[in-house]
């Protein structure tokens, strides 16, 4: 765990879950009297097929798998080990998972549906506006300091995965949401070590935590009647997808988005794909012909 917090800069949230991935593998070692240091390629297969057997989706196996890779990947590193048995360990296939997004009509429903007279809907109105304003993940904007939005030049400084730093584009109308916060939030009485938070909470004083997050955009997306599953991520694929419909550079998308890989930003186009199969299924003549044809 040090290794992965100091050298590879994970944060709690995922050293947290690579933890608990590894309690399966050591259960599964422990369960068949297996040593950790003298696992088989064969094992390690076993170990794949319990956790199916558990009803354990594929894309969450192929994450804890993940884990053990860096996990023996760290051994063979510190000489503990002298061959690492995961390298020609398979992880499940996985389709290519296409985000939810919300239109932008969607979006200004769930903006509408927050009750502006109460300080948090103050606070929860700029929350959304950001989230889809500049793309942010979760903890970047639970995160988010006073002292890195530099707002008369347009740009907020954010401090993503593995620590790595970018300057993100911020939109007039988030600036502006921000000012209506701040002029609540200065009647807030802050905690010490708060202080610098963009987001607080107007009860603790203290950092939002990811489960209020999560739950108040579900309840504003609920009572705008928004049936999609959606969670505060979503808001982030719907800025990029936007983005890609608009007609923007992909890889300026992928340096907003902070994706290391360009192939990661790349999924949103496939989103835009899919937006364009269907309006050609809908207005195109011949389509429209041959669905009249069907009916």
């Amino acid at each position: 765990m040090q290794y992965l917090r100091l050298e590879r800069s994970y944060s709690t949230h995922t050293l947290d879950a690579y933890c608990r991935d590894l309690q399966k593998l050591f259960n599964f070692y422990s369960d068949n009297g297996i040593e950790f240091r003298n696992v088989t390629l064969n094992e390690l297969d076993l170990f794949a097929g319990s956790l199916r057997d558990k009803g354990i989706a594929a894309r969450s196996i192929a994450r804890i798998l993940s884990g053990v890779r860096s996990f023996y990947r760290f051994l063979s590193l510190e000489k503990e080990i002298e061959q690492d048995p995961t390298e020609l360990m398979e992880s499940p296939k996985i389709g290519k998972h296409l985000p939810q997004v919300l239109t932008v009509d969607e979006i200004d429903q769930i903006l509408d549906a927050i009750d502006l007279s109460k300080p948090e809907g103050t606070r929860d109105h700029c929350i959304i506006e950001v989230l889809y304003s500049c793309g942010l993940r979760i903890s970047e904007l639970i995160d988010l300091r006073i002292s890195n939005l530099f707002l008369d030049e347009g740009f907020i400084r954010i401090h993503g995965k593995g620590k790595k730093e970018r300057l993100v584009p911020i939109s007039p109308r988030a600036i502006r949401e921000l000012h209506n916060w701040f002029e609540v939030r200065r009647h807030i009485d802050i905690k010490r070590g708060y202080e610098d938070h963009v987001f607080v909470s107007r009860t603790r004083g203290k950092a939002l935590s990811r489960i209020s997050l999560f739950v108040f955009i579900q309840n504003y997306a609920a009572n705008a009647g928004i049936t999609k599953e959606i969670s505060p991520h979503t808001f982030r694929h719907s800025f990029a997808t936007h983005l890609v419909q608009g007609g923007a550079n992909l890889r300026a998308i992928q340096e907003m988005l902070g994706h290391e890989n360009l192939g990661t930003t790349e999924i949103y186009m496939h989103l835009d794909t899919t937006h364009l199969r269907e309006q050609i299924l809908a207005y195109h003549p011949r389509s429209k012909k041959k669905q009249v044809q069907n009916t």
